[in-house]
């Protein structure tokens, strides 16, 4: 529940950008047997050009910084 509660504080510090944009982002697990993050993106990121740089290089760098436990972050499409 710890990892839970830290990539809800990282993903709090990331979401004023991403809702300034017209999106937003939802945690929706964390695979403690694959260390993978999962997300969901909404509203305007969930159909940016720019999503996969938004993922790797803002959302999953500034997590795997944070919590080294995490290995991977993956968006769950609709």
């Amino acid at each position: 529940m710890e990892i839970e509660n830290k990539v809800n504080e990282v993903l709090n510090t990331i979401r004023p950008f991403l809702i300034n944009d017209g999106g937003d982002i939802e945690f929706v697990k964390y695979d403690y047997e694959n260390k993978i993050v999962y997300i969901k993106m909404q509203g305007a990121c969930a159909e940016c050009f720019s999503l996969d740089y938004t993922i790797n290089n803002l959302i999953k760098e500034a997590l795997i910084d944070e919590i080294p436990e995490i290995n991977d972050v993956v968006n769950v499409e609709n």
